[in-house]
């Protein structure tokens, strides 16, 4: 009754801040004067785009642009909403407080658990993610060794029924390393070790996959096993079996492991040697989310720059990339300069950077037939920015709609700023 009550107490106080979710603009709504980044890596000066129903019905030269309510953006940007594949925002709120913590549960095999339903829109973590231009969100439930399926949300909504662009796009297992790592709480040193457990993993994974085919053969099944169940969409090829993994080596494992079960979309997540074994992803169609640029290599024997250089070398060898701030949910709002500072260090353009969290994570999601890219047809999940999105200098997002519905683009962080900036100014 107490984490009820504490629960409660915690979406009452966010319900009461976060603004309103925005209303689908009335009639045509043309934004003109701008340079549209298509997110394909094409742009468009001068360019003006328009919207209908909450679908793009225009996107070209602002001198062949059609009527409706006309807004004049000259000398600005716009771009396709981004997407933060691999992320807990909307399951996990206070760190410190267990009440508002949803995103793992107990046992080591949950297929059937589903981000979907723990989806919580009231988060203050979410406005700040519309404020730097993140629009849509995949939600991935963690703990056990298989943990769940993910959904896919806009960052607006009443509840995760308005918000949920695709349900259950994935189920997420993490793969056993053939290396450990202990930490010594005397003096926080680090030893590295074989696993001894993780043969018993692989054969449990077996065991569960093969028992998982079996189930799939049955028509009418009875009684019907939600595990099993939740295993049938990575089986069809309808949904992806996403893998966590780090080295060459367990990667190239669990990616044998997933074809001996005929699993069709198969994704790495972390995939930090990943640029070890391009060939072998390419060869075998895998797509990989990798971890934040902003970070310190794992290995002390690897370049202090590879973070920063690894999407562009998956790139250029033509893997499909993208790149999350997986297990830091409130650093989301920062996904934009993660692809900026790979544009920065790598071989890649400012353009192929932006497909990092756009065109690339649309197409991993298996959302890319809504959003990614601006084409007719599509969402209108968009922003107007004043200067280079990938930029901290010229990121300024002025304007953001979902849907076609302009959001607000008020967060804590802001609310905090204009009241302690009245208080000292005022002396």
């Amino acid at each position: 009754m107490c984490q009820l009550l504490i629960t409660s107490l915690f979406l009452g106080m966010a319900m009461a801040q976060n603004p309103a979710p925005g209303r689908m603009a009335q009639g045509v709504v043309t934004l003109k004067g701008a340079t549209i980044h298509i997110g394909d890596g094409n742009i468009i000066e001068n360019g003006a785009i328009s919207f209908l129903d909450g679908k793009l019905t225009y996107v070209g030269n602002a001198n062949a642009a059609p009527g409706g309510t006309v807004h004049d953006v000259t000398g600005k940007h716009i771009y396709p909403g981004l997407i933060s594949l691999n992320t807990t925002v909307g399951l996990k709120e206070v760190a410190s407080v267990r009440a508002t913590l949803d995103y793992y549960e107990v046992g080591d095999i949950n297929p059937h658990i589903r981000a979907l339903v723990a989806y919580n829109t009231d988060s203050e973590v979410i406005p700040t993610l519309r404020a730097n231009g993140i629009l849509l969100s995949q939600a991935v439930p963690e703990g056990g060794i298989v943990s769940g399926s993910s959904s896919t949300f806009y960052s607006d909504g009443w509840n995760w029924e308005d918000a949920v662009l695709k349900k259950d796009d994935g189920v997420w297992l993490s793969w056993p390393a053939y290396m450990s790592t202990a930490i010594n709480a005397q003096d926080l040193s680090t030893l590295t070790k074989k696993n001894e457990q993780r043969q018993a993993v692989v054969e449990l994974l077996k065991t569960t996959f093969a028992e998982a085919m079996a189930y799939a053969q049955i028509k009418n099944p009875s009684p019907v096993n939600i595990r099993m169940e939740a295993m049938k969409p990575i089986l069809r090829g309808d949904a992806n079996l996403y893998i966590r993994a780090e080295h060459a080596k367990d990667m190239i494992e669990a990616v044998r492991f997933a074809k001996e079960f005929n699993i069709k979309k198969i994704v790495i997540a972390g995939g930090d040697q990943s640029y070890k074994i391009v060939d072998f992803l390419k060869e075998n169609d895998v797509s990989v989310i990798v971890n934040p640029t902003h970070r310190l290599p794992n290995n002390a024997d690897e370049p202090v720059y590879l973070p920063y250089e690894l999407p562009g070398l998956l790139q250029q060898a033509g893997v499909r990339v993208a790149i999350t701030y997986s297990g830091e949910w409130w650093r989301t709002r920062n996904l934009a300069f993660l692809a900026g500072t790979a544009a920065g260090f790598s071989k890649m353009t400012s353009e192929q950077a932006l497909q990092l969290i756009t065109k690339n994570a649309a197409e991993i999601a298996g959302v890319d037939q809504e959003v990614g890219t601006l084409e007719v047809g599509k969402h209108a999940s968009i922003l107007v920015s004043t200067g280079d999105l990938l930029d901290m200098r010229g990121n300024g997002i002025e304007k953001a709609y979902i849907r076609g519905a302009e959001v607000k683009l008020d967060d804590k962080q802001k609310r905090l700023y204009m009241k302690y900036q009245e208080k000292y100014q005022a002396k």
